[in-house]
């Protein structure tokens, strides 16, 4: 019985989460007077900031927003366009490798100088005799 209760909280807790996925980009809301309203679009004053916020026929207005009167616009940010120009996860482990190798590199030469510096210097090789 224990083991049914548990099963049914967990299955609970998995499909709040996959709804929470489904319900898109987070809610910001800003609050101020009115600066400018058109049908397409509303300017709020925000502190020194004007805020422009974009609108469509979709968008749930209650009252009617005028110049000067005070307003909260519940908004989301929602991407127009995106333009890769990185090769992502890979490519940034693909870079630290390098930088790695890199400065490796210099110690390496370092320690191999260090090491030619400590040998004994050799005689040059005898040339062979001619016959």
């Amino acid at each position: 019985m224990k083991n049914v209760r548990l099963i049914a909280l967990l299955f609970a807790g998995l499909l709040g989460s996959t709804t929470a996925f489904a319900a898109g980009a987070k809610s910001y809301q800003v609050t101020g007077p009115v600066i400018d309203v058109s049908d397409t679009m509303i300017t709020v004053q925000k502190g020194k900031e004007a805020w422009q916020i974009d609108r469509t026929k979709d968008t749930k207005v209650t009252g009617e927003p005028k110049v000067g009167a005070k307003v909260t616009i519940m908004y989301r940010m929602t991407a127009d366009s995106i333009e890769a120009k990185g090769g992502g996860k890979d490519a940034k482990a693909d870079a630290k490798a390098d930088a790695k190798a890199e400065a490796k590199a210099p110690a390496a030469a370092k320690a191999d100088a260090k090491a030619d510096a400590k040998a004994p210097a050799m005689a040059p090789a005898a040339a062979p005799a001619k016959k």
